[in-house]
């Protein structure tokens, strides 16, 4: 069995080889504000680490939510954010909140983190 142009052998299969439909972009939006934004070095803030609790998720924002009080770049963060679908703290929003805007991120957990997310928040008022 041969390979013609634009296919490829493997294993004894002959695979096609599909090319992608539009050349990969970068980000859409400007990038500049982020050279003066408030968070540069604190990222482990506005990522959540793997396998993160709720309640620790909640704490962890409310911290960034300050620093993005008192940023200029703020506003230009969260448009990034919502325009490019970003994971993460950004502009002063969860990705929950981005979410309930109409911006959710590409991924398909965002709903369970949003259940997970109101519970922790019930738990901590609850026991404040």
């Amino acid at each position: 069995m041969g390979c013609g142009p634009g296919s490829r052998e493997a294993g004894g299969q002959v695979l096609e080889i599909i090319e992608p439909a539009e050349t990969p972009t970068g980000p859409i939006g400007s990038t500049d504000w982020m050279e003066e934004a408030s968070c540069a070095g604190h990222s482990d803030l506005f990522f959540a680490p793997f396998a993160e609790r709720p309640e620790a998720r909640v704490r962890r924002e409310a911290a960034a939510r300050i620093i993005c009080q008192g940023c200029a770049g703020v506003a230009a963060c969260q448009e990034y954010a919502r325009s490019n679908r970003e994971l993460g703290f950004w502009g002063g929003e969860s990705e929950s909140e981005r979410a309930e805007a109409g911006f959710p991120p590409t991924t398909p957990i965002i709903g369970r983190k949003r259940v997970a997310e109101q519970r922790a928040r019930d738990a901590m008022a609850s026991a404040s």
